[in-house]
């Protein structure tokens, strides 16, 4: 079984054919998702799906995109959202350097509200980071210390010598058919290398397709070609890496069901 770590099927592109989107998914292996929130409006229709569909999961939070609108949400909130049943993980949050659509200082004070709902629930922080490692590890680093948490770092296109921080930290680091990409060469050194007790898989739909589906909506079928790749990549069988990336999930997103 594979699992799709990271999408968002109510985005556009697939919510339009939700339905026929999670049947792709199946026919090709994938029998669990996690449906990614990334603003507050998001979050019913986001549990609703999970609520619909029992293969389905669901998170709450605010994306360092949509900071400056989401002044009002705090750890509170994000606790009592948290608390829905299908609900099994904090974010995505983090810090956006590259874009910077919201005001740096308040996307730090919201990645910090985030990391306390995720101390408090116990449920894995999912983090976003781009163009920014260097202010993503120090505050990993100092809200670690005010009290341990679990998390993963999604989408992973940072350095090595991140990763070897996230690492350190007790996070897990999810791999995306960037991976795939004839020009990254780099993350393939440090996917290669990775832990394979702290390595999950993801599509981040409907961005992202990779390699052979370039140029097309990305869906969660598409992470079993992303898995194929890095099976490949890490000279193991891709049944061994479906297996074990799809323990990983359930033993961080431990809130979730097989």
């Amino acid at each position: 079984m594979l699992v799709d770590s990271h999408c968002h099927l109510n985005y556009a592109g697939l919510i339009e054919e939700q339905a026929a989107v999670l049947d792709r998914a199946r026919g090709r292996g994938v029998g669990t998702m996690l449906n990614i929130s990334t603003r507050e409006s998001e979050w019913d229709a986001v549990i609703s799906t999970a609520e619909r569909e029992p293969d389905v999961w669901a998170t709450v939070g605010i994306h360092p995109h949509e900071a400056d609108t989401h002044a009002e949400i705090d750890t509170a909130r994000l606790i009592s959202a948290a608390a829905h049943p299908r609900v099994i993980g904090i974010g995505e949050t983090g810090l956006d350097y590259y874009y910077d659509r919201s005001d740096r200082e308040r996307q730090r004070a919201s990645f910090r509200s985030h990391i306390a709902a995720a101390r408090e629930t116990g449920l894995p922080l999912i983090v976003h980071t781009r163009e920014a490692e260097a202010d993503t590890a120090e505050i990993l680093r100092e809200e670690m210390g005010k009290g341990a948490f679990p998390g993963v770092i999604h989408c992973f296109t940072a350095s090595a010598a991140f990763a070897h921080i996230a690492l350190s930290l007790g996070l897990y680091i999810s791999i995306s058919g960037i991976v795939t990409f004839r020009s990254a060469r780099d993350l393939q050194a440090t996917a290669a290398s990775l832990p394979a007790d702290r390595l999950l898989i993801e599509t981040d739909a409907p961005f992202l397709a990779p390699v052979p589906n370039r140029g097309k909506t990305c869906e969660p079928a598409f992470v079993s070609d992303t898995a194929k790749f890095l099976a490949d990549l890490r000279g193991v069988d891709a049944d061994r890496l479906a297996r074990e990336t799809a323990d990983n999930f359930f033993r961080l997103f431990s809130k979730a069901t097989r």
